[in-house]
């Protein structure tokens, strides 16, 4: 068997989820999560009530699936942005300059994810708010350590975190793909601003 042949091929139905996610997403930026029905979901992906709820059990499941996962792919972006690198001032530079992009990519995203954690009901909330909690103290680690280390130079590690996290949401908020800038352009420059925020010596 060839590694080709041994792999699975998404189901039909786990492609049908997946599309109504997108379509969910794309109704919870425009609308707003409580102006947006199931049947508007459905509408968007050519699917009627009892067919859609063969995907999803509720327009609140839709959204703890969009925001939980927002929440572990910056994770796991993040981890692979400064595993294997040493220096200091560079997993700084890699975890900013990954934070940046996954945000001036995932921009809906990001717009869901701020704007309706007050929509998100029990447990997901929570488990949502520890995603949050884990990664700003990856954050505030990496400037901790700097600090230590005598690389940085600030007065607030908290604040200097929210700073740097800043950068990413305001991205989500201005980037377009067919705009003036390319995205490698304003990562590398937004990566810049994070070594001085940081008061890189």
């Amino acid at each position: 068997m060839t590694p080709e042949s041994g792999r699975r091929s998404p189901t039909v139905s786990g492609l049908r989820a997946a599309e109504i996610r997108t379509a969910a997403l794309a109704l919870f930026a425009e609308r707003g999560y409580a102006a947006t029905t199931m049947a508007d979901i459905g509408a968007a992906v050519g699917m009627r009530g009892p067919s859609l709820y063969k995907h999803v059990s509720s327009k609140q499941e839709l959204l703890a699936q969009i925001m939980t996962g927002t929440m572990e792919d910056l994770l796991r972006s993040h981890r692979n942005a400064v595993t294997g690198c040493e220096d200091t001032v560079e997993r700084l530079r890699r975890a900013a300059e990954a934070h940046v992009r996954f945000h001036a990519r995932n921009r809906l995203e990001a717009f869901v994810g701020t704007g309706e954690i007050r929509s998100l009901e029990e447990p997901h909330r929570a488990h949502v708010l520890r995603l949050r909690a884990d990664y700003e103290h990856a954050f505030r680690n990496l400037l901790t350590e700097g600090v230590e280390a005598g690389r940085f130079r600030i007065t607030s590690v908290k604040l200097t975190s929210y700073a740097i996290l800043d950068l990413g949401m305001g991205v989500s908020v201005w980037y377009r793909e067919n705009g003036d800038l390319a995205e490698d352009q304003v990562v590398y420059q937004y990566g810049d601003f994070a070594l001085q925020l940081a008061g890189v010596r």
